[in-house]
């Protein structure tokens, strides 16, 4: 009897042992070659609110904080990678885009060391033009998916700052954007259909209208959209979301 415990002893302590990471419980492992890692699809950018770099890079990698990013960009365009890009980073948090409602688990997250009270550094927007390049080349990213944390996060963040230059961006190829001055929206045009098809999450629709302004306009507010704002609106939403690229070698 006791030899028989003894040869059941390892099977009931392999039968408690925790699995390998992504194996099913009653699954034979059968190993393919046919895959490959989570292909971002969409960059978020974020603000530190920090003074330095330093107090950034300590917040970024403090357990206890539980929050990250891929990248951290100092005011002098130093560029600290923190997280491989094939792994979730923290930085979005509870955040909705379109149909997307984990933007963590389908992004590649951006901190610019700025307090949110100041001009972006020129050396720290090359470094970032410079990595968002990168990126885009990389993952065949659509220029419309580059994304402020406030747009995602409308009701909790207002990062970056009125003071981003998402018009440079754009004219660089990240990020819609129309040129003044746009066609008239059509009449019943509905702005909060408009934001909602834009990508905004419009449960709360003033919060909405601030983060739009806030991207679009370097602005702030959360009145009702005027007519102007009415037509720049439709005017992106006439812009094309994604251009098409062949697959590279490993993507299917």
């Amino acid at each position: 009897m006791l030899r028989g415990l003894a040869l059941s002893l390892p099977l009931l302590l392999a039968a408690c042992a925790p699995l390998p990471p992504g194996q099913g419980r009653d699954a034979l492992w059968h190993p393919s070659p046919n895959f490959d890692q989570r292909r971002p699809n969409f960059i978020v950018l974020h603000q530190t609110t920090n003074a330095t770099v330093d107090k950034a890079l300590a917040t970024l990698t403090d357990p206890q904080r539980k929050v990250s990013a891929h990248y951290l960009i100092g005011r002098d365009g130093k560029v600290i990678q923190l997280v491989d890009e094939a792994a979730r980073a923290w930085h979005a948090g509870e955040s909705r885009w379109g149909g997307m409602s984990d933007l963590n688990s389908a992004s590649i997250g951006i901190e610019l060391d700025n307090t949110g009270d100041e001009p972006f550094a020129e050396p720290q927007i090359v470094a970032l033009l410079a990595l968002l390049t990168e990126l885009k080349e990389r993952y065949r990213i659509p220029a419309a998916n580059v994304l402020a944390h406030g747009d995602v996060a409308p009701t909790r963040k207002v990062d970056p700052s009125r003071f981003f230059p998402w018009h440079r961006l754009a004219q660089a190829g990240f990020g819609l954007w129309c040129d003044a001055p746009p066609a008239a929206a059509p009449a019943g045009f509905d702005a909060v259909l408009g934001l909602r098809a834009l990508g905004y999450d419009t449960t709360v629709a003033a919060a909405a209208r601030a983060a739009f302004r806030r991207h679009f306009l370097a602005e702030e507010g959360d009145q009702e959209l005027s007519a102007g704002e009415q037509a720049l609106l439709h005017c992106l939403l006439g812009q094309p979301r994604a251009v098409p690229a062949p697959t590279p070698s490993g993507y299917q």
